[in-house]
C-alpha cells in the first residue's frame, strides 16, 4: 500500500453536502404553490435578476440580467422582489432538518450546508443513502422545497456529488468510484478553482478534475499554492478541510454592497448609498463589539469595472459619522460626473476588539467618546423598536427608495453569503 492509500485509509470520512435547488425562487413557491411550474425570477427591488427558476432558465434567463430588459425579452416570465427574511426563516429550517440526522453541521451559506455523517449508519441504523433519502423527503414534505445532496469520503468530493444531478439529485462518490466522477467534471467546476487557475490549468492540459488528481504531488506543490494542494488532496479522498459546526461569532472585516438600477451618475444618491452601508457595517461592528482601523469604499461602473478608495483612521471606529465625513472629503477621488454607476459599496478592515483597545485610544478625542456614548443608547433603542429608527440625515434618500421586498440588511442574523 503507498503512502497515498495509507493517508486516505487514516482519515476516511463520510461528508454529506446538501443545496437547496433554485432556492430563492424555491422559497417564493413555497409560500405560494400557484408558482410551481412557471418562469420565475427575484431581484425586482434590486433592479437586477438575482435568481431564476429551472423553467426561467430554460427560456435563457441568466444572473444579473437587467429587470428591464427582462421584462422585454421575457413577457411571461414572473418577476418579483427578494424576501431575504422569508429565505434565513426557510434556510434555518431546513438545516434543522439535517441536524436531525447529524450532530456535526456546519452552515456553509443560506442554502448549502455539510454535515459529517460518518459512523451514523450504524447509530441511526440506516445506510447513508437512507439517511440522505429521509432528510430530502422531510424537507420536501415539511416546507415544500427541493435539495439535491451528495455524499463522499471529503469535502470538495461530496460537491462534486451534489453538483451532479439537479434538480432533486442524490449521488454518492466513494474511494472505488470517484475517478469516474472525476473525469467527467471539467476543472472549472471544481470547488476552489477560479477561471484564472483553471485556464492556467488547461494551458498546461489539465482539463478535467481526474487529469488534475493523476498529477503527482510533487507537481501539484511546486506549480501551484498551498490551497489548490489541499483541494488535489480532497479530490483524491483525503479529508483534509474539517467541518467548522460553530456559527460566525466575529470577523476580520465587514462588507456592505448593493447594486442598483438605472444606472446613475447621481453624486447625491451614490453618497447615500454609501451612507447606509456605513451605518449597517458600523451597526453590525458595534453587536461583535468591534472597530475597524481602515475601510475601503467602491464604487462599481454600468461596465463592471470598480473603484475604490482606501481610506486610514486615525482611532479606530465603529459609529458611522466620522467615515461618512471622510467619504465626502474624499468620494471625488474615484467618482466622476461623466461615469454611469451601477453598485456602491464599503468594506470595514483591520477589525479589533473594543475591549482590547486602550482607553486612552477611545478617549483620544472628544468627539469619539461623545459617538460611542450616543450609538450605545440608539442601538438599545433599535433593540427594542426595530433598526432605522435613527439615521443620519445622508442615508434618508438611500432609505427612501427600499419599498419593495426586504433587504438583507434588515436581517437580525448575518448572512455574508447574501
Amino acid at each position: 500500500m503507498n503512502e497515498l492509500d495509507l493517508e486516505k485509509n487514516k482519515k476516511a470520512k463520510v461528508i454529506l453536502h446538501m443545496d437547496g435547488d433554485a432556492f430563492f425562487v424555491g422559497v417564493e413557491v413555497a409560500k405560494n404553490p400557484k408558482l410551481k411550474g412557471k418562469p420565475v425570477v427575484t431581484g425586482e427591488e434590486r433592479g437586477i435578476v438575482s435568481a431564476f427558476s429551472y423553467e426561467a432558465k430554460a427560456l435563457g434567463v441568466s444572473r444579473g440580467m437587467p429587470i428591464f430588459r427582462l421584462k422585454k425579452e421575457f413577457p411571461n416570465v414572473i418577476v418579483l422582489p427578494g424576501d431575504y427574511k422569508s429565505y434565513v426563516k426557510y434556510s434555518q429550517m431546513m438545516f434543522e432538518v439535517v441536524r436531525r440526522y447529524a450532530d456535526d453541521v456546519e452552515e456553509y451559506s443560506i442554502d448549502e450546508c455539510f454535515a459529517d455523517l460518518t459512523g451514523l449508519e450504524k447509530v441511526l441504523k440506516m445506510t447513508y443513502k437512507e439517511i440522505a433519502e429521509r432528510i430530502k423527503r422531510e424537507i420536501n414534505n415539511e416546507l415544500n422545497l427541493s435539495v439535491s445532496i451528495g455524499i463522499a469520503p471529503t469535502k470538495v468530493l461530496a460537491k462534486v456529488a451534489s453538483k451532479w444531478k439537479k434538480p432533486d439529485g442524490l449521488t454518492i462518490i466513494e474511494e472505488k468510484n470517484y475517478k469516474k466522477f472525476l473525469e467527467e467534471t471539467p476543472i472549472e467546476k471544481i470547488w476552489g478553482i477560479g477561471p484564472k487557475t483553471s485556464e492556467l490549468l488547461k494551458r498546461k492540459g489539465i482539463l478535467t478534475g481526474l487529469d488534475f488528481v493523476n498529477k503527482k504531488d510533487s507537481w501539484i506543490e511546486g506549480n501551484l499554492s498551498k490551497p489548490y494542494f489541499t483541494i488535489w488532496k480532497e479530490l483524491n479522498c483525503i479529508n483534509v478541510l474539517k467541518l467548522d459546526p460553530e456559527l460566525k461569532s466575529e470577523y476580520s472585516s465587514i462588507q456592505k454592497t448593493r447594486t442598483f438600477h438605472p444606472v446613475t451618475n447621481d453624486k447625491k444618491y451614490l453618497l447615500s448609498q454609501l451612507s447606509k452601508h456605513i451605518e449597517e457595517a458600523c451597526r453590525k461592528a458595534r453587536y461583535y463589539k468591534l472597530v475597524a482601523k481602515r475601510a475601503t469604499v467602491i464604487l462599481k461602473t454600468k461596465d463592471f469595472n470598480y473603484f475604490d478608495l482606501n481610506i486610514k483612521l486615525d482611532v479606530p471606529i465603529n459609529s458611522p459619522e466620522t467615515l461618512m465625513s471622510l467619504v465626502n472629503e474624499k468620494i471625488n477621488n474615484i467618482y466622476s460626473p461623466k461615469v454611469f454607476y451601477r453598485a456602491t459599496g464599503i468594506v470595514l478592515q483591520d477589525l479589533v476588539s473594543e475591549i482590547t483597545l486602550q482607553n486612552d485610544l477611545f478617549g483620544n478625542t472628544e468627539k469619539t467618546n461623545k459617538l460611542k456614548i450616543i450609538h450605545k443608547q440608539i442601538d438599545l433603542l433599535e433593540k427594542k423598536f426595530g433598526k432605522r429608527l435613527v439615521h443620519l440625515g445622508s442615508t434618508h434618500e438611500a432609505l427612501k427608495i427600499i419599498e419593495k421586498g426586504t433587504d438583507s440588511d434588515d436581517l437580525d442574523r448575518d448572512l455574508l453569503f447574501l
